[in-house]
């Protein structure tokens, strides 16, 4: 009997090599290297293929009719898909186990079940299983197909079989190829698994969810080339001890990637968050210092968030800077801009700051309300609870204009604010409405005047 070959191959790149490398050549991450075994070419799965007798046409010729986004029924879905599901795409769905994964897909498929063909495949649970969830989250269930599959050539055999509108495999994961003689999840499975199924997907024209699994470092598990293969790459984030869920597109070929759905969990499902300005702001408290607010866009919606800053003497030499929801490397740097420019000593000071509510905003408009809170708890002075601060800083103090200024005032105003604080640049561009009074600063010490009040 011949001995079998294997091969090592990175989960990040793709790389493959005769022999294990602690770091991979091509992409220089460790400890990615996996072991497979190499296939003969007799036993190698032959991928059907995408399209039939197809010729090459004019591309205004296409007929684009059929295709046709259909809603989710999920509205915070259809926001981060790009205004719905479109056919013959595949979207890859991970986040962390118990986030809320199945239960939102399950919760879409029974919706889209009412008026189109949808089949729900489990790989992980029985269909008993499946309909236990499915009744406690109060799904109709008369339309919708339920598979309880791993083998991926029987799930396409059935796929073609029934020709559904909307296909959701749970999960992508524990999908096998039998032709492979590699484990379910390996790299070479989940790879070989997601290129069929997207074939398939492209040939059907249906529209494919995988759900995936994250590794301990938060990425999907699975070769990074998995992310290339598909369409759309939805992230679930939050705390699993938090009832609010956070659904972000990391890649969208359909839409934006700056967009957001937020979400509550519940025994009965996964429901909409309509107004995430006004949840992520119930919980403050008024006149506490080390506090202030600030309107970021995310995607095409503003949203109001508090930041919050603790500033305490370090009892080492080396004082610490942590982050919750920002960028650290950011935050460094508006540190050194406040100590250099404003004289702040901060050399000895432990600095924590926090986006409440789960949040990580990384854009610049951040800037000054994040140094409002810093500076808010050095002195132990409040920003007033009706003020909200948006602005960039520059190294040397100064304030620079944000994007989509009118419609963060806006919002702004509709909570019920009534002061705001904003770069002189912004002036010609934005205009008060209701009481709303607005404050222009050029620099940052001017600015932060405004908002601690003139005891500078």
């Amino acid at each position: 009997m011949a001995k079998q070959k294997s091969v090592f191959v990175c989960s990040s790149c793709g790389y493959e090599c005769a022999r294990w490398l602690g770091k991979c050549p091509s992409c220089q991450e460790w400890n990615t290297l996996q072991e497979e075994l190499v296939q003969p070419e007799e036993t190698k799965s032959k991928a059907p293929m995408l399209y039939k007798n197809t010729a090459a046409t004019r591309l205004a010729e296409v007929s684009i009719q059929d295709f046709v986004r259909f809603p989710t029924g999920i509205g915070e879905l259809d926001r981060v898909l790009g205004g719905g599901v479109v056919p013959a795409s595949v979207i890859l769905c991970g986040g962390d186990p118990g986030i809320g994964k199945s239960t939102l897909l399950l919760q879409a498929a029974d919706f889209v079940a009412k008026t189109r063909k949808v089949l729900y495949i489990s790989a992980e649970e029985s269909a008993q299983q499946v309909k236990l969830r499915a009744a406690r989250l109060g799904c109709s269930m008369d339309q919708l197909f339920i598979l309880a599959e791993t083998d991926l050539d029987e799930i396409c055999h059935h796929i073609q079989q029934l020709a559904p509108d909307m296909v959701v495999v749970d999960s992508i994961q524990t999908v096998y190829l039998s032709a492979l003689s590699s484990a379910p999840g390996s790299v070479s499975q989940v790879r070989e698994c997601a290129s069929r199924l997207m074939r398939l997907a492209k040939e059907q024209g249906c529209a494919i969810f995988l759900i995936g699994h994250v590794t301990k470092e938060g990425s999907l598990a699975g070769p990074k080339v998995l992310e290339h293969i598909v369409d759309t790459v939805l992230y679930f984030e939050g705390e699993r001890n938090n009832i609010y869920r956070l659904l972000r597109a990391i890649k969208n070929r359909f839409g934006s990637t700056n967009e957001i759905g937020i979400f509550e969990m519940r025994e009965t499902g996964m429901m909409q968050v309509l107004n995430p300005s006004e949840l992520l702001l119930s919980q403050r408290s008024e006149a506490v210092s080390g506090t202030a607010v600030l309107c970021s866009m995310e995607g095409s919606r503003p949203v109001l968030a508090e930041v919050q800053a603790l500033i305490s003497t370090s009892g080492f030499g080396n004082p610490r800077r942590m982050s919750s929801g920002t960028d650290y490397n950011r935050l460094v740097m508006l540190l050194a801009v406040l100590e250099k420019r404003l004289g702040y000593g901060l050399y000895n000071q432990d600095v924590y700051v926090n986006i409440a509510g789960g949040l990580h905003i990384d854009e610049p408009a951040m800037d000054l309300a994040l140094l409002a809170a810093v500076a808010s708890s050095y002195r132990n002075i409040p920003v007033p609870a009706d003020t909200v601060l948006m602005g960039e800083v520059g190294l040397t103090g100064e304030l620079r204009a944000i994007g989509h200024c009118q419609r963060r005032v806006d919002e702004c105003a509709k909570l019920g604010f009534s002061k705001i604080i904003l770069p002189k640049a912004n002036r010609k561009t934005v205009k008060a409405s209701g009481q709303l009074k607005l404050e222009f600063s050029d620099n940052l010490y001017h600015a932060l005047c405004l908002a601690l009040g003139d005891q500078e």
